[in-house]
C-alpha cells in the first residue's frame, strides 16, 4: 500500500514530533478560545517548527514535514470545542469534564469528520478553484523550507517568508508590551441610535485578505454595511435606557440581536452553498469508488498519488461504525432525565441527526475554510445552527412546559449532543485546508487522512484535562459558583443560551428568521452578478454580518491590497514570480502573527497574567503611535514585496 517509490512520509519520528506540537498547541488554543473567543490556526507555526527539528535528521522529505503539521494543526483546530462543551459546566448539569466521557465525544466527533472528508477532497479541494489560504501559506512555508523552486528563488521566498513574519510579530509584541493599541475605532451614535467599528491591528489579517482575493473581501465589506451601517443603527433607535452607557448598549445588541441575524444569513447561505456542491460532492464519491475499484483490480500502484484516499468503503464503515459508540454516549448521557423516558425514539433521532448534520455540516465548514480560512471560519455560527437544529428536534418531541429540571436536563442534551456535531464542524474546517497543503507539496491523501485521526485522538485526549483545570482554577462566568476572574467562554455561552431559548421558549425567532431573508436577497445578487463574469459569495456576505469587525475590516484592507498588487504582478517580466514573492510575504505575514500568538499564550499560561508581557501603563500616545507603526509596517510589507516582485 505504500509503494516503493513513494518518498518517506508518515513516520514514526514525524508522528512523534506531531504529538508533542499537539500538547503545546492545543493547551494554548484552549486558553485563548476561552479567555477571549479566538483560536489561531495551528498549520503554519507547526510546519516551520517541524522544519526546523528534522533538518537535524537525515533523508527528511518535504512531505514527512507535511505530516507533522497535519497532525497538530487537526489537534490544534479541534480545540475549538471549547466553545460548545463548557456549555454544559455553564448550565449546572457538570461540574468538571468527566475524562472518558469528554475524551468520547471529542474523539468520535473528530473521526467522523475526518471520514466526512475523504469524499469532500474532490469535490473542495482537487475540483475547486477556492482559495484556501492557509493551505496555500502552508505549502508555501514547506516548499521554501525544502527548496523547491531553484536556489535563488527559494533564497529570495525565504526572505521574504522571513521577512513578513518578523514584521508581523514586532506589532503584536509592541502592543502587547502597551506600546501601542491592538484595535482602533469605537462606539458611536447614528441617527437617534448608535453603532461601532473597529479594526483589529493584525497583520495576519491583512495577509489572509492578501490570499483570499477581492470577491471575498467585497462580500465581507457588504455584510459589515448591512450589521453595521443598517441593522445595529435600527436596533439601537431610541439610544440606551436609562443608567446604561451607549457603548454597552450597541454591545449587548450586537451579541443579543445582530449576530443571531447574521446566523440565519450564515444558515441559509450554507443551504445553498451545500446545493451548490451536492454535484461535486456526488462526483467525489463517484471517483472515490471508481478509484477503490481500480485499486482491487490493479493495487494502488495503478493510481496516481492524488486518486489514493483511505478506501470508501473503509470510509462508509467507519462513519455507520460511529454510530454505535455515538448511540451508547447518549444513552449513558440521558441517564435520570425526560429522555430516558423515550431512550428508543430520541437515540435514533439524534444519530440520525448527527448523520445527516455532519454531511451538511462537513460540506458548508469546509467550503468556508477554502474561501477565507480555517483562523477566520464563522465556526461559532456554525455551532448555533446546530444547537438550533437539535433543540428544535428535542422539542418536536418533549414538547415546552415541564419543570425547570426537566427543561435543564433537556438542554444539556442539546449541548451534548452539539459537541458531537461541533467536532465534526471544527476538523471539517481544517482538513480540508491540510489536504489542499498536501495537494500542493505532492502528499498521499491516505496517509494525510491517517495523520489527522491521529491529530483527532492526540488532541482528544490532552483537551479535557486542560478544560479540567482551566475549570477549577478560574472557573467560567455565568457557571454556578464562578469568581470574578472566571473565563468568559463568549461562544459557549451563547450557544448555552440559544439552547435554552428554544426549549425555554424565549427565543426571538424574527432575528433568525430576518437574517435568512437577508440572505436569500444576497443570493439573488450573486446569481445575477454571475452572468456578468464577478460574483458575491454568499457565505462571506453572511460573515461580515456576524464576526465582529475587529476580525474582518482588516481582512478586507488586505484583499484590496493583494488585489492592487496582483494587478501590479501582472505587468512585470515574470509576472507568476513576482506574485509568487505576494503569497510568500502575506504567508510570512500570517506565520509571525501565529507564531507570536503561541508563545505569549505560553508566557501567560506560566504567569496567569495576561499583561505579563506589559512594560508600560496608560501610555499616553498608545493610539497615534500605534496607527503609525502599523501603517509604517504594513507599507514596507508591499514594498518590499514590490521589490523583491521586480527582481523576479
Amino acid at each position: 500500500m505504500t509503494g516503493t517509490s513513494s518518498p518517506r512520509e508518515l513516520t514514526v519520528r514525524g508522528v512523534i514530533l506531531g504529538a508533542l506540537l499537539t500538547i503545546v498547541f492545543t493547551a494554548a488554543n484552549v486558553y485563548l478560545g476561552l479567555r477571549i473567543g479566538l483560536t489561531f490556526a495551528t498549520s503554519i507555526p507547526a510546519a516551520v517548527i517541524s522544519m526546523a527539528v528534522l533538518r537535524a535528521f537525515s533523508g527528511t522529505t518535504i512531505q514527512e514535514n507535511n505530516i507533522v503539521q497535519t497532525i497538530a494543526s487537526s489537534a490544534g483546530t479541534l480545540s475549538a470545542i471549547v466553545f460548545v462543551l463548557p456549555g454544559l459546566v455553564m448550565v449546572g448539569w457538570w461540574v468538571n469534564f468527566p475524562y472518558w466521557e469528554s475524551v468520547a465525544v471529542i474523539a468520535v466527533g473528530g473521526v467522523l469528520g475526518v471520514m466526512y472528508s475523504v469524499p469532500l477532497r474532490r469535490a473542495l479541494v482537487t475540483g475547486s478553484d477556492l482559495p484556501y489560504p492557509e493551505g496555500v501559506a502552508a505549502a508555501e512555508v514547506l516548499k521554501v523550507g525544502a527548496g523547491v523552486g531553484g536556489e535563488e528563488e527559494n533564497r529570495k521566498g525565504l526572505a521574504a517568508v522571513t521577512a513578513g513574519g518578523l514584521l508581523a510579530a514586532l506589532y503584536p509584541l509592541l502592543a502587547k508590551m502597551k506600546f501601542a493599541v491592538e484595535e482602533v475605532g469605537g462606539v458611536f451614535k447614528l441617527g437617534t441610535g448608535g453603532s461601532m467599528l473597529f479594526g483589529g491591528l493584525s497583520l495576519a489579517l491583512v495577509g489572509v485578505g492578501h490570499l483570499v482575493g477581492i470577491a471575498v473581501g467585497i462580500a465581507m465589506l457588504t455584510g459589515i454595511v448591512i450589521s453595521f451601517g443598517v441593522l445595529l443603527p435600527q436596533f439601537t433607535a431610541g439610544g440606551p435606557p436609562a443608567g446604561i452607557g451607549l457603548e454597552d448598549f450597541v454591545g449587548t445588541v450586537f451579541r443579543q440581536k445582530i449576530r443571531f441575524i447574521g446566523a440565519g444569513t450564515i444558515g441559509i447561505a450554507a443551504i445553498w452553498t451545500l446545493l451548490r456542491v451536492i454535484g461535486p460532492i456526488i462526483r467525489g464519491i463517484t471517483g472515490a469508488l471508481a478509484a477503490n475499484k481500480a485499486r482491487k483490480g490493479a493495487g494502488y500502484e495503478s493510481l496516481a498519488i492524488t486518486e489514493r484516499d483511505i478506501p470508501i468503503g473503509i470510509v462508509g464503515a467507519t462513519i455507520l461504525l460511529s454510530m454505535i459508540p455515538i448511540a451508547l454516549l447518549l444513552a449513558d448521557f440521558a441517564v435520570g432525565g425526560p429522555v430516558a423516558g423515550a431512550l428508543g425514539l430520541t437515540l435514533i433521532a439524534s444519530v440520525v441527526y448527527v448523520l445527516v448534520a455532519g454531511v451538511i455540516i462537513a460540506s458548508v465548514c469546509g467550503y468556508m475554510a477554502g474561501l477565507i480560512g480555517a483562523s477566520n471560519s464563522p465556526i461559532s455560527g456554525v455551532g448555533i445552527l446546530a444547537a438550533l437544529g437539535i433543540s428544535l428536534l428535542l422539542l418536536g418531541l418533549f414538547g415546552q412546559g415541564g419543570s425547570e429540571a426537566d427543561t435543564k436536563a433537556l438542554v444539556a442534551f442539546a449541548l451534548f449532543v452539539t459537541a458531537i456535531v461541533f467536532g465534526v464542524a471544527t476538523i471539517s474546517n481544517d482538513n480540508l485546508q491540510d489536504l489542499k497543503t498536501g495537494q500542493l507539496v505532492g502528499a498521499t491523501p491516505w496517509r494525510q487522512q491517517v495523520a489527522l485521526v491521529l491529530g483527532v485522538l492526540f488532541g482528544a485526549l490532552v483537551i479535557p484535562p486542560i478544560l479540567d483545570l482551566l475549570n477549577s482554577t478560574f472557573g467560567f462566568q455565568g457557571a454556578p459558583g464562578a469568581g470574578e476572574n472566571a473565563l468568559s467562554a463568549p461562544q459557549a455561552a451563547l450557544i448555552s443560551a440559544i439552547a435554552q431559548g428554544v426549549l425555554g421558549g424565549s427565543l426571538d425567532w424574527d432575528l433568525v428568521g430576518l437574517g435568512a431573508a437577508i440572505g436569500a436577497g444576497v443570493i439573488a445578487v450573486d446569481e445575477v452578478l454571475k452572468r456578468s463574469g464577478k460574483s458575491l459569495p454568499p457565505l462571506a456576505v453572511g460573515m461580515g454580518m456576524y464576526l465582529p469587525t475587529q476580525v474582518t475590516m482588516l481582512v478586507i484592507v488586505g484583499a484590496v491590497l493583494g488585489h492592487l498588487y496582483n494587478r501590479w504582478a501582472a505587468r512585470q517580466k515574470a509576472p507568476d514570480l513576482a506574485e509568487r514573492m505576494g503569497v510568500l510575504t502575506a504567508t510570512g505575514l500570517i506565520v509571525g502573527d501565529s507564531l507570536f500568538n503561541i508563545a505569549y499564550a505560553a508566557i501567560v499560561a506560566a504567569t496567569d497574567n495576561p499583561d505579563a508581557l506589559a512594560l508600560a501603563d496608560g501610555f499616553a500616545a498608545s493610539l497615534p503611535v500605534g496607527v503609525a507603526l502599523f501603517a509604517g509596517i504594513l507599507g514596507y510589507a508591499y514594498w518590499r514585496m514590490r521589490r523583491d516582485g521586480q527582481s523576479a
